[in-house]
Formats: C-alpha cells, sequence, structure tokens
C-alpha cells in the first residue's frame, strides 16, 4: 500500500490555505454572518464539498482549534510537576515565540473578527473547553479534579488575553497580556 504523494499533499495544502485566506478576507470585507461557505467556496475556486472536505464550518476557519498533538508539543518540553495554569501559560508563551510574523499578523485578524462577531464571542467558550480536554490528554497521569478546574481557568485566561490583544489591535505585546491574565488566577 502506497501512501499520499507529495504532490497530492501539496496541493490540499495549497486549497486548505486559500479557503482559509479568501474566507478571512471576506470576513474582513463583509463581517462573518454577512458571509456564506458558499461564497467562500466560489470565490477560493471550490465546490461547497471541497470546502466541507477542508472545514467542519466557517467557524473553524477563524477559530482554528488546535490538535491535540499540537498542544502536546506545546506542553512537552515542561516539567511534569508544573501546576497546570503554569504549564499552559508557558505552551502560550511557546506558541507565540514559534510564530512568524504572518502567523502573528493572522492570528490578530481572527481574533478581530471573533471580537467583532457577538456568535464567536459565544463560541470561544466551546472551544475553550475543547482545548482544556486536549491540554488533560497531555498531562502524565490522569487529571484530579483540581487539574481539570486549573485546565478550565487557564484556557479562560488565554481568551481573555487573546481578546484584549484583538481589542486593542495588537498594539501591546501579547506575552505581556498572557502574563496579566494568568497572574489574575493566582491574584
Amino acid at each position: 500500500m502506497t501512501g499520499i504523494s507529495p504532490w497530492r499533499t501539496r496541493r490540499w495544502a495549497a486549497t486548505h490555505r486559500r479557503i482559509s485566506t479568501t474566507a478571512l478576507g471576506l470576513f474582513q470585507d463583509f463581517g462573518y454572518e454577512q458571509v456564506s461557505v458558499t461564497q467562500i467556496a466560489h470565490r477560493a475556486d471550490v465546490s461547497v464539498p471541497t470546502f466541507y472536505a477542508h472545514y467542519i464550518s466557517k467557524e473553524h476557519i477563524v477559530m482554528a482549534p488546535p490538535t491535540v498533538d499540537e498542544v502536546g508539543a506545546l506542553m512537552a518540553p515542561q516539567p511534569d510537576g508544573l501546576p497546570v495554569s503554569e504549564r499552559v501559560l508557558g505552551a502560550n508563551l511557546r506558541w507565540i515565540a514559534l510564530m512568524s510574523p504572518d502567523e502573528r499578523a493572522e492570528l490578530l485578524a481572527r481574533w478581530r473578527i471573533i471580537t467583532g462577531t457577538p456568535a464567536l464571542r459565544t463560541r470561544v467558550a466551546e472551544f475553550e473547553r475543547a482545548t482544556a480536554g486536549m491540554t488533560l490528554q497531555n498531562l502524565p497521569a490522569p487529571p484530579c479534579t483540581q487539574q481539570v478546574v486549573q485546565a478550565a481557568a487557564a484556557l479562560a485566561a488565554t481568551t481573555a488575553a487573546l481578546l484584549a490583544w484583538a481589542e486593542d489591535n495588537g498594539e501591546r505585546p501579547l506575552d505581556e497580556l498572557f502574563g496579566e491574565a494568568f497572574g489574575a488566577l493566582s491574584g
């Protein structure tokens, strides 16, 4: 059995990126709620089924949830004995340190769309819970109640920092905002 060809992988990645870039541009120009999946697909020169082969929904373009493996890779370098909130803060700081300027600009654009769309601001809580679950899956042992609560609080702090960053149009450094949000957890 052969694997997927490198050409096909590159083509899939290029299509995925084109859909994302097209959608973000449309959301910025017309507003998230005014843009349909059909409009995104048409502008990206793909079919609607191709759009859904790449994204579960248009909100997944904006929110871009991480995978369990991505969360694990960000948490892996940290000592197992750290409290969950400190591990999440460390993962956040590592995440932004690894971003290129273009990736950071795209992240800001995504979060500006979220801040300007009441329905997405509400949905962020679901993505927080899902990411908290991924965080707990990456702990060395099954989590206790305290760790479950810490993970939920840490993801709420992450969201608060990202929303503040977007509302300020990226003027304040994101690592500083993470520090303030996580500082509120212990204060």
